[in-house]
């Protein structure tokens, strides 16, 4: 073989594993959907994968579970189910759920955190550490929380209600100097209509006793640990479901969300 024969194929070599070594990268770091927020807001309670099948693509995450029954939280592979009675059970994997965001925790950013910090000043650390505001970001914070406000909402039965009546009945918690883990995702702006824009947070305390979605946080003192995703892999929609068919996701659900996400007992 002529020696600038052999250049080309070394150099095509290379470029095929570069290629392979990117696409190992994306499908690792990447974010892997099920459903679509605006289709949860509207009343697709349905589950319609199973909990064996969403830890396939990560072991870090948040969602919920079929009839909203409860707040999920994935860390290190493991599912909890945070209740509206307040308490946090292990589900079995063959549930299902209606709408889940995971990924592949690998964190690439990491800081203490040595004082007092509310929700908003925490988010500023969190955009200070990954300024893409274009990007996925998946963070969690481990340390002491001086306090944090967590909510879960009954089970729901069918007709089911949107998500705003819902959470009109929502149980609220206020933990008091607990250990746990932080753990939610940071959505760019374009995601509109399919997930959050913005931060999305549940929480763990260390002994799974109590969590749920996070209304109000202060950290006591923590490590702040960031994973910048580098793709939105896939959005899994459902199949065979009537009223997924039937919603209508054309209405601009953006102050619903606001309000459901965000605010404090009703």
């Amino acid at each position: 073989m002529a020696p600038t024969t052999q250049r080309l194929g070394a150099r095509f070599v290379a470029l095929v594993l570069a290629l392979a070594l990117s696409g190992c990268r994306s499908v690792s770091n990447g974010i892997t959907q099920v459903a679509t927020i605006d289709a949860l807001m509207a009343g697709v309670y349905d589950g319609h994968m199973s909990l064996a099948a969403l830890r396939e693509y990560g072991d870090f995450g948040i969602g919920t579970f079929e009839g909203m029954d409860g707040e999920m939280i994935l860390l290190d592979g493991a599912f909890y189910r945070a209740r509206a009675d307040g308490r946090v059970y292990r589900p079995e994997l063959s549930e299902r759920t209606p709408f889940a965001c995971v990924t592949k925790f690998v964190g690439d950013r990491k800081e203490t955190i040595p004082g007092p910090a509310e929700r908003k000043a925490l988010e500023v650390r969190i955009d200070a550490l990954v300024p893409e505001q274009n990007r996925f970001c998946a963070f969690r914070v481990h340390g002491e929380f001086n306090r944090v406000q967590v909510r879960s909402v009954p089970v729901q039965k069918k007709p089911y209600r949107p998500l705003a009546e819902v959470t009109k009945t929502q149980a609220v918690f206020d933990l008091a100097h607990v250990r746990g883990t932080l753990i939610g995702f940071r959505s760019p702006p374009f995601v509109k209509g399919l997930n959050i824009p913005g931060y999305h947070m549940h929480f763990l305390s260390d002994d799974h006793a109590c969590g749920g979605h996070v209304l109000e946080v202060e950290l006591g003192r923590g490590v702040l640990e960031t994973d910048t995703a580098v793709s939105w892999l896939n959005v899994y929609l459902p199949t065979g479901n009537a009223a997924f068919d039937a919603s209508d996701l054309t209405k601009d659900r953006t102050q619903a969300l606001q309000k459901v996400e965000q605010e404090t007992k009703q």
